[in-house]
């Protein structure tokens, strides 16, 4: 299985970016599709997920009402839309593919296959 993010950049505050996550191999609708990110020096943390369908969503609470994860299963792909960018909002994003039970689905743990992870910078 293969996970390949894009759409990352440079965008000033309060501006939108959509990243995306296209999947080859595996069953893409068997996973899970998760988003991560890690900004330097810190910890890799959850961002959001999407679980079979796009009404099964979670999301951490510092970016809930401003993204937005979705996923076609036809097209093997999952987005993340980011909209009001933040400057703390700057970090690698990494998509994620997994099979998580509900204690795991919002930590890497939970994921079996990684994207790349493409950057995100938000400028004040």
């Amino acid at each position: 299985v293969q996970l390949q993010a894009s759409g990352g950049g440079l965008v000033q505050a309060g501006g939108s970016l959509r990243l995306s996550c296209a999947v080859s191999g595996g069953t893409f609708s068997n996973y899970a599709m998760g988003w991560f990110r890690q900004a330097p020096g810190k910890e890799r943390e959850f961002v959001a997920t999407t679980r079979w369908s796009n009404s099964n969503t979670y999301y951490a609470d510092s970016v809930k009402g401003r993204f937005t994860t979705s996923r076609d299963n036809a097209k093997a792909t999952a987005y993340l839309q980011m909209n009001s960018l933040k400057p703390e909002d700057t970090a690698v994003y990494y998509c994620a593919a997994g099979t998580p039970i509900m204690s795991t689905i919002t930590t890497p743990r939970g994921y079996t296959h990684w994207g790349q992870g493409t950057l995100v910078t938000v400028s004040s």
